[in-house]
């Protein structure tokens, strides 16, 4: 039975209202799981209207129309009758939607409408002038979708409430306009949405139902490694190298472009995701079909909130959820308390953007914000560029917060202006947002917004400064770094030590390099790169570090030859003004020639250093060094030789590369020798902020951003040539150590496996505190020794072609070998002895973290992560959680976790468990030795978010831990083991 053409338009017009219908969630919210039947009807329902909607999104950002092979009467006449009278119902409810009475058209200047939008100030309610403006996006996606059947009138007012309700930690739900990925995690999500597609198709449901629903960008960005440097060939020579690589990585994502609607992949060579996303892929404001709604997005990259700086909310998630978010499920988040930031004053001469975010991160770090909003106002905000707010947006996830946000002002109108975006669009964002009341205008009297908690900062005490050896919180004034180096290698090994003898710390190793004579002290700089996002974006400091090297140029100082420089630029735009101010050619005669557009060094894809240095280094056992533009420098990250790792600004990293150490006082040392023979001092080389500003000024123009990418889906001839099959099902080759078929839905069923505790489990790794996803995930080179290499050699991939562990993330063979293979990890169990391996408690033997897993796995046993504080914290990878699944750990115990690694975990159906306050392994006495059950009820219906769990040791210790099931909808997931397999019954049962 079909229904009529005019309900299917009434459908149509109910899925046009309110644009971002949320289908899953609140049905779970408001219903015992125990009613599957009415829940499947309502979540059929939504769905279809969803779809029906999205699949016909057009996207200004890209001028292409994004269209799916299903129309709507196709999708209709596959429901049942029962199904359809719901449709009938919901089209109903959709036309008294319960705001309809703010639906409020908006003019434009000349006559006609820009469109409809839901009028917050309509509402009439002076709690809303209150609200921050990050809580408002929120507000108006709620507004926007209430039916009063998936997003619920309460919901609003929870929102509305917000002052009283956040400290509640209530849940509301949230789905954002779009999703943002990078290859390295694009690839994994790529693969499970095949395998996806696969699942469906044995349980005899329809593949393409496994198709994204929101528009997609995926920018492939994380591969270009920094093989050769110091050559003009530079960009094409790693390129070349990068495809020699990735080939089959690289075919595979072409394929999902073409076999997947509504995905968008940027190719190589393009830029950096975030910065692309900034310069291009950003809408601020949706006009869809006529419904204008704030741009929103979630990414696979934990740094997708650089796009904040731009009054997009945004905010990095694991990939197993943001492959939820494509195929629209709606996300459950509790609602966040926001920390105001005041600003005030003005940057003093000299001080970059880069010392600011630094100092920043440092003040939010130490005052706690993870899991909240940062949202940035005062008189200081008129001072700061969009650069350089996309600079403090983008390290969020240093600082912890879920967004670091800056409200859309004059300044974001003037930016979207010169990226090229029309005068037209600037205007309809301009009116919609002063309509909606979520544009600051600093001209006029301010309405005072109430805030969880307050700081501020006057610009002007901001000072140079850098970041490590460790990591990105532990600022060190310039002024300081020579006694805080001293202090670091007398120090006790940890975050700032490095334990090395007194005797030793005056060490020279000399060698030869190509012939010359050359030497390396504890410090010494190998590895000076410009690089990453955080910093590529902002013209300021980029033009800065032309400026550097120009001046030591002119002074006659030199870059010494062993020192590995690059320069990786996160847009071609970068090219055109380094080009354009002249600066390019100095940069190029210190050693910075650009030598790809990508992530590079920032994620350790530093490449190799070269033969005779490495062995310096390790054969001295030299505390080397490296200077990096980037915004993590945990241990192991960088480079394996290279263990003081530091963030500075990008003039910074040439000017620590011309001092080639960071033992040095900036303020009393010379840098080095002029041509005249005299000393040269950092003084001589370091721009004035006017100096800055007036490069900047000339060479930053509109026509760049607008040549540039005018052409970047065009790619480039090895991306054109790629080959890929045309089938909608992909044909897994069961030798690619590239890509594989993952076994998370092998034997599944319709029937959800439940809710389980865990018995007699051992614990495979005890740590300490912040064991980040750099710890967990793997990352960097496969070590040679590795299980990885094993499995590779056995398979015939030579050790010149292993490549890095983040090329092979769509191999889950490899990942899991490679999951706690960092060699810095820290595990109790070895009482002190680092790197990747752990105790197998019942034989006593030391094995690699792989090799034990598989020991307990295949005997049967299940195993638990002890933890201290921060598990988790870093970037949000979904292999950090895939990895440890895949070896048979079924609960993490920890002080405390990072927000998207805890959720991940969830995801994967690992339960996540804090102890007590004031408790932890080392004073409940746990050594790691014992055997653990994890008493959880054994139905879904009986566990509540957050509720207390007693776990018993088999030497008769028991504790209470707290269940990191933050919201009913991560009860779901875990109920149905995981995130992917209750996405799959759900669309199986429409």
């Amino acid at each position: 039975m079909a229904v009529s053409s005019s309900a299917s338009s009434s459908l149509l017009r109910a899925a046009s209202l309110y644009s971002r219908t949320r289908f899953f969630h609140s049905s779970f919210r408001n219903l015992s799981p125990s009613s599957p039947s009415l829940l499947n009807h309502q979540r059929s329902l939504a769905s279809a209207a969803v779809r029906s909607f999205h699949c016909s999104v057009p996207r200004w950002s890209h001028r292409l129309d994004w269209r799916s092979p299903f129309s709507l009467r196709a999708q209709i006449r596959a429901v049942n009758p029962v199904i359809e009278r719901l449709e009938r119902k919901f089209s109903t409810m959709a036309a008294e939607h319960p705001f309809k009475a703010v639906l409020t058209s908006l003019p434009k200047p000349g006559g006609g409408e820009f469109g409809k939008f839901y009028s917050l100030p309509a509402l009439n309610d002076p709690r809303i002038d209150k609200l921050p403006y990050s809580i408002r996006i929120l507000l108006e996606s709620a507004v926007r979708n209430c039916d009063n059947f998936q997003v619920k009138e309460e919901d609003v007012e929870k929102i509305i409430d917000w002052q009283n309700t956040s400290p509640k930690q209530v849940e509301i739900p949230f789905k954002p306009a779009r999703v943002l990925l990078q290859d390295f995690t694009g690839v994994p999500a790529v693969v499970d949405l095949a395998c996806m597609r696969d699942a469906m198709h044995k349980l005899g449901s329809d593949t393409n139902k496994i198709n994204p629903l929101v528009p997609v960008d995926l920018v492939i960005d994380h591969s270009v490694q920094v093989d050769v440097t110091r050559s003009e060939n530079a960009v094409q020579a790693n390129m070349e190298l990068e495809f020699q690589r990735n080939k089959e990585r690289f075919s595979f994502l072409k394929w999902g472009s073409t076999a997947f609607h509504n995905m968008l992949v940027v190719p190589p060579g393009s830029g950096i995701v975030h910065q692309v996303n900034l310069e291009y892929l950003g809408r601020v404001v949706f006009n869809t079909n006529g419904m204008l709604y704030p741009d929103s997005v979630v990414g696979t990259d934990s740094h997708t909130t650089m796009i904040d700086g731009l009054g997009v909310a945004g905010w990095g998630v694991g990939g197993i959820e943001a492959e939820a978010a494509m195929l629209g499920q709606p996300m459950s988040m509790v609602l966040p308390g926001v920390v105001g930031f005041k600003l005030s004053g003005k940057l003093r001469n000299g001080v970059t953007a880069t010392d600011l975010v630094l100092t920043v991160t440092q003040i939010l770090r130490k005052h706690g914000v993870v899991g909240k909003f940062v949202e940035f106002y005062g008189d200081g905000m008129s001072e700061l560029s969009l650069a350089d707010r996309a600079t403090i947006a983008n390290m969020s996830p240093e600082y912890g917060a879920t967004m670091g946000f800056f409200p859309v002002d004059h300044v974001t109108l003037q930016y979207l202006k010169l990226t090229g975006r029309s005068d037209e669009t600037v205007a309809m964002i301009e009116s919609y947002l002063r309509a909606n009341k979520m544009f600051v205008d600093y001209n006029e009297p301010q309405q005072e917004r109430v805030y969880s908690s307050y700081l501020e900062l006057n610009l002007a005490e901001v000072e140079p400064c850098i970041s490590g050896p460790k990591r990105p919180h532990d600022r060190v004034p310039l002024r300081e770094m020579k006694s805080d180096w001293n202090s670091c290698l007398n120090n006790k090994a940890g975050f700032k030590g490095f334990a090395v003898p007194k005797e030793a710390q005056d060490k020279v190793a000399k060698f030869s390099f190509h012939g010359q004579p050359a030497e390396l002290r504890h410090g010494s700089v190998v590895i000076a790169a410009i690089t990453s996002c955080t910093n590529t974006s902002n013209p300021s400091v980029m033009l800065g570090a032309g400026l550097v090297a120009k001046k030591a140029c002119e002074l006659g100082l030199q870059v010494k030859p062993w020192i590995k420089t690059s320069l990786a630029p996160g847009s071609g735009v970068v090219t055109k003004y380094l080009l354009q101010s002249g600066l390019q050619e100095y940069l190029n005669k210190q050693g910075f020639h650009i030598v790809g557009y990508g992530c590079t060094t920032c994620i350790g894809n530093s490449g190799e250093l070269d033969e005779s240095v490495a062995s310096a280094i390790s054969e001295n056992d030299i505390v080397a060094s490296a200077v990096l533009s980037g915004n993590r420098n945990f241990e192991g990250r960088v480079h394996a030789l290279t263990r003081a790792n530091y963030l500075a600004s990008p003039p910074l990293v040439v000017a620590y590369a011309l001092a080639g150490t960071v033992d040095i006082d900036f303020d009393k040392e010379p840098i080095g020798t002029g041509k005249d023979g005299k000393s040269v001092y950092f003084k001589d080389i370091w721009p004035s902020t006017a100096e800055i500003a007036e490069a900047v000024q000339s060479s930053v123009l509109p026509e760049m951003f607008e040549s540039t990418y005018e052409a970047i889906t065009k790619g480039n001839p090895m991306w054109n040539q790629l080959s890929v099959p045309s089938s909608t099902m992909y044909s897994w080759d069961p030798n690619s150590t590239y890509i594989h078929e993952p076994p998370y839905f092998k034997n599944m069923t319709m029937e959800p496996p439940g809710a389980h505790g865990v018995k007699d489990a051992y614990c495979l790794l005890n740590f300490g505190d912040s064991i980040t996803t750099d710890h967990i995930s793997p990352a960097g080179s496969i070590h040679k020794d590795s299980p990885a290499a094993k499995f590779l050699l056995d398979r015939g991939v030579e050790r010149k072609d292993f490549n890095s562990y983040g090329s092979r993330r769509g191999n889950d063979e490899v990942m899991a070998r490679g999951t706690f293979a960092n060699i810095r990890l820290v595990n109790k169990l070895l009482n002190g002895e680092v790197g990747p391996k752990t105790v197998h408690v019942p034989t006593g033997e030391k094995l690699y973290v792989f090799d034990a897993a598989m020991r307990y796995k295949d005997a049967g046993y299940d195993t638990i992560v002890l933890a201290g504080a921060e598990y988790g914290s870093g970037s949000s990878r979904d292999w950090a959680a895939k990895g440890p699944m895949l070896l048979g750990v079924k609960a993490v115990i920890a002080k405390s976790f990072e927000r998207i690694h805890r959720s991940n975990l969830v995801g994967m159906g690992i339960i996540p468990l804090c102890f007590k306050s004031g408790e932890d392994a080392d004073t409940l006495g746990l050594t790691g030795h014992e055997r653990y059950t994890i008493d959880l009820p054994s139905k879904i219906t009986d566990i509540r978010p957050g509720q207390d769990v007693t776990i018993t040791t088999d030497n008769g210790k028991s504790f209470t831990c707290t269940v990191r099931f933050d919201t009913e909808v991560e009860l779901a997931y875990f109920n149905n083991g995981g995130i992917l397999p209750y996405v799959i019954r759900n669309l199986i049962k429409q």
